[in-house]
């Protein structure tokens, strides 16, 4: 295709999806059926895990649970049967270890069936300064926010391309977009959860493998416990996230196959000034909605959780 025609084929197609854009913003898009459909969640025993866990089994879904917490994952699988879930399985899988993933990934396919929407859901913060945080902890940060991304993904990405199906669902947060204070593995790890999930979204559409859907979510603090301690400087600007409603949040782009969603909405401005603006003038912006002391009053989540 010469350069003429290849220079039209995009003014035209890129207008198109600007419009397309717009019109979803007024009409919503309609929402997949996920009945029938086997969704794994890692980090499914607490938090935004077991919320997903409990939305995605009432809507007729096999769900199939993964956590290092064996209490957790009984607790979670309890009150999804008490919710009305009819097919909720669970197994515990450190998936800080790619051993353990294969292992546990081929135990699922075996016992339950291939994976066709795969929730990488597993976290960990330490909240330290960069010199105060132990290499072990910085090992850790990256292995469960990151690399188990990679081993679950080769684990059941080949059943979804061999079907042309599936959907790659990424917890990642809003510290992937932007670097933060006593956050530098935390926000290195989301950095490259975000960027390996886009490049595994752009690969399938190389391969023309476009029954697979991505959808990154980059959400503010959540009030889970996992940042317990953590204020927001203008909670009625940048609040607190409610976890029912993250997790509402999800589950609706999941089945509308939206691909990026930050939460709350002013993310999407805030992500823009940083791209334009000057480096001081974006760390102002950082200051005044409170990212450089975001983590003073960090405690984590305890430890018997």
């Amino acid at each position: 295709m010469n350069f003429f025609l290849e220079t039209l084929r995009l003014i035209v197609l890129f207008v198109y999806y600007l419009l397309e854009s717009l019109v979803f913003l007024v009409v919503p898009v309609r929402k997949k059926n996920v009945s029938g459909e086997i969704i794994l969640i890692t980090g499914a025993g607490s938090g935004i895990g077991r919320l997903l866990a409990i939305k995605f089994a009432s809507l007729g879904a096999t769900v199939v649970l993964w956590d290092i917490n064996q209490e957790g994952l009984n607790c979670t699988v309890k009150v999804a049967r008490e919710n009305g879930a009819g097919r909720v399985h669970s197994y515990v899988c450190d998936c800080s270890k790619r051993q353990d993933v294969y292992r546990v990934a081929d135990q699922v396919k075996k016992e339950v069936g291939d994976v066709s929407i795969l929730i990488n859901n597993a976290g960990i913060v330490i909240g330290k300064r960069f010199l105060d945080t132990p290499d072990s902890l910085v090992d850790k940060t990256m292995e469960v926010n990151t690399m188990a991304h990679f081993w679950t993904y080769k684990a059941f990405m080949p059943a979804m391309i061999a079907a042309n199906h599936g959907h790659l669902v990424s917890i990642a947060s809003c510290a992937g977009l932007c670097g933060s204070n006593q956050l530098s593995d935390y926000c290195a790890s989301k950095f490259a959860a975000i960027g390996f999930a886009e490049s595994i979204d752009i690969e399938m559409r190389a391969l023309r493998k476009t029954g697979i859907k991505t959808t990154i979510v980059c959400p503010f603090t959540i009030n889970t416990g996992m940042f317990d301690g953590v204020k927001s400087k203008w909670p009625h600007v940048l609040p607190l996230l409610d976890p029912e409603y993250v997790a509402e949040r999800i589950v609706s782009a999941v089945r509308q196959n939206q691909e990026m969603l930050f939460i709350p909405r002013i993310l999407y401005v805030l992500y823009f000034f940083k791209s334009c603006l000057p480096v001081k003038a974006a760390v102002l912006l950082l200051d005044y909605f409170g990212g450089l002391d975001l983590m003073n009053t960090f405690k984590g989540r305890p430890k018997q959780e």
